[in-house]
């Protein structure tokens, strides 16, 4: 979220940023997994990392078009009413970001849960991952497939929960969806 409003504030470290950015999501996680684990050890810090690695671009994209989608006339009007650059990102354009930041939450939710996993494969005692590939190492499909089956489960609880999230966290929105007529007090 930081590095979002920077890159909005500074569009000279934007043009900068964002090349490495994009290299960084084609780094295959397959090699990038155990050299972090190597250099960070078997411990919560490394799968941490990449569960971060796998879904800080998403989010980041997210919150950068987010502020740009916000309408010009808004922005002008905060100014000539004296708004500064600061009060203007504030009250215009991190609200107009708020479906894109959900959008992209949603996104990195799904692949949290992979990294997650992928990161338990490349170090770790216990979890999912682990699980995961003892069951294919003893030739237990089966558990494979629970697991697999779990996994999916909890990306779809995380994925309704974030939808629920945003549905606390935008009221409006519902409230400008609801047919004509139907709106509150009708």
């Amino acid at each position: 979220f930081a590095l979002s409003m920077l890159v909005d504030f500074f569009q000279p470290l934007r043009r900068a940023l964002f090349p490495v950015f994009i290299v960084s999501q084609t780094l295959p996680l397959v090699a990038i997994a155990p050299l972090v684990v190597l250099w960070f050890g078997f411990g919560l810090t490394p799968k941490i990392m990449l569960v971060a690695l796998v879904t800080f671009f998403p989010m980041l994209v997210a919150l950068v078009q987010g502020y740009e989608a916000t309408e010009v006339e808004i922005g002008q009007m905060l100014r000539a009413m004296g708004a500064g650059r600061w009060r203007v990102f504030v009250l215009a354009r991190l609200p107009s970001a708020l479906p894109y930041f959900f959008a992209g939450l949603r996104i990195s939710i799904t692949y949290a849960v992979v990294g997650a996993i992928f990161a338990e494969y490349a170090g770790a005692a216990k979890g999912l991952g682990i699980y995961m590939l003892n069951a294919k190492n003893n030739f237990r499909p089966d558990l494979v497939l629970a697991a697999v089956g779990v996994s999916a489960a909890l990306t779809l609880i995380l994925f309704g929960l974030t939808a629920l999230l945003q549905r606390l966290a935008m009221p409006w929105e519902r409230i400008g969806r609801q047919p004509a007529g139907k709106g509150p007090g009708r």
